[in-house]
Parts: structure tokens; C-alpha cells; sequence
């Protein structure tokens, strides 16, 4: 494959290691003028904008501008994934263009490449577009706009993400995945959900990379 599709949170870093996603969520719902009550429960920052998005789509704009500033000081405390780096380096070195496709701001996700380096191994960054949570995976989009940037088709590609909503994402595009099963019971979910392989960590797909099997 000549592109590499990625995500970012997961095969990355862990975005919310330092700065705990519930804590994230709270922040965010703190800043809403409405409806606090109702989305209390919801400790996903990210499933929390989309509820604001489906609910009270009037609002989406502001909380996403609210949660994008969370992010970019989530990913200062950020822990990286151990072969995540290796496997972007190996991916250039074997003459793959690495695209970041993420349901996380890209501000947040340019602000953690230029901070550890890895700026020059991405060929561009696509996070959810500001205002339409809609435009997170399970969605193709952030794929198709990743594809369109490439000037790539999708037999040209392939996606690399942690969870099954990312192979959801990729077959709706068009494209194969490779699932990142970073948990337990990961790896069957991802299989079942038609990754074409799974790995446990992202030192085993940067050697991969290397000799060209992916």
C-alpha cells in the first residue's frame, strides 16, 4: 500500500493518559450554557460532542472550539505508544506517505507531532471537522477527505486504528484495516468486525512496514 491512513489516539499516543477523559468531559460540560444535567453521565469527551452535535447542533460549534482547547493540553501530557514513532519512521523508509485521520482536533494532533518530532513523517493531519461531530468514525469522511488530499484511491490504502469503529470507517471508504488491539478482548472485536489483521503492538507493524507486508 502506498498510503498509510492513521489514527492517532491509540496507535500514537494516549491522548487523555495525563489529562483522564472523564475529567475532559466534565471541563467541556462546564462550559455549556444548557442541558448540563442531561449529559452528566457521559465521561467521553468525544461520545459528549457528539451528543451535543445530535441534540443541540446550535451548540456544537462552541464545544467543539471548548473541547479542541482541551485536547492541545491533553496531548502535552500525553503518553506515546511504544513503536508508534518506529512505525510512521518505517513507513517512510519504505516509501509510504502517512495521512493522520482522527475523530480528535487537529490542533491537538499537529500540536503532539511538532512537540515529539514526528511532523515531517505525516503528510497530512485530518481530525473531526469543527462543528459537525457527524463527521467522526464510524463516518468515512475524515477518510474520504485523507483520500482526496492523497489523490489516492482505496485500494491504494489502508487504515490503522484501535478501535472497531475504525474498521467500520475503512470498509465504508473503500478500504482494508489493520486493527491495533491495545486491550484486552480488542482483538476479537476487531477481528469480527473485518480487520484483515490485528496486531498488539505497533513495534510488530513497524517491522512489518519494513518488509513491506502490510
Amino acid at each position: 500500500m502506498r498510503h498509510v491512513l492513521l489514527d492517532f489516539d491509540g496507535p500514537v499516543c494516549s491522548v487523555f493518559d495525563g489529562f483522564p477523559a472523564p475529567e475532559v468531559a466534565r471541563e467541556l460540560l462546564s462550559q455549556m450554557p444548557e442541558r448540563s444535567d442531561v449529559w452528566a453521565g457521559e465521561t467521553d469527551p468525544l461520545a459528549l460532542l457528539r451528543r451535543i452535535g445530535d441534540e443541540r447542533p446550535d451548540l456544537a460549534p462552541a464545544a467543539d472550539d471548548r473541547l479542541s482547547a482541551l485536547e492541545v493540553e491533553a496531548v502535552l501530557r500525553a503518553r506515546p505508544t511504544a513503536g508508534g514513532a518506529a512505525f510512521m519512521e518505517s513507513c517512510r523508509t519504505s516509501g509510504r506517505r502517512v495521512w493522520m485521520v482522527s475523530n480528535n482536533a487537529t490542533a491537538a494532533i499537529t500540536r503532539y507531532l511538532t512537540d515529539h518530532g514526528l511532523d515531517d513523517y505525516v503528510s497530512g493531519s485530518f481530525g473531526r471537522v469543527h462543528g459537525q461531530p457527524a463527521s467522526m468514525k464510524p463516518s468515512p469522511r475524515l477518510l474520504a477527505d485523507a483520500m482526496r488530499a492523497a489523490d489516492a484511491k482505496p485500494g491504494e490504502c489502508i487504515f490503522v486504528g484501535d478501535a472497531v469503529r475504525d474498521v467500520e470507517a475503512a470498509h465504508a471508504a473503500g478500504m482494508n484495516a489493520i486493527g491495533y488491539a491495545n486491550k484486552p478482548g480488542k482483538a476479537e472485536s476487531l477481528t469480527t468486525a473485518g480487520a484483515i489483521g490485528v496486531v498488539t503492538s505497533m513495534e510488530t507493524l513497524a517491522r512489518a512496514a519494513l518488509v513491506s507486508r502490510l
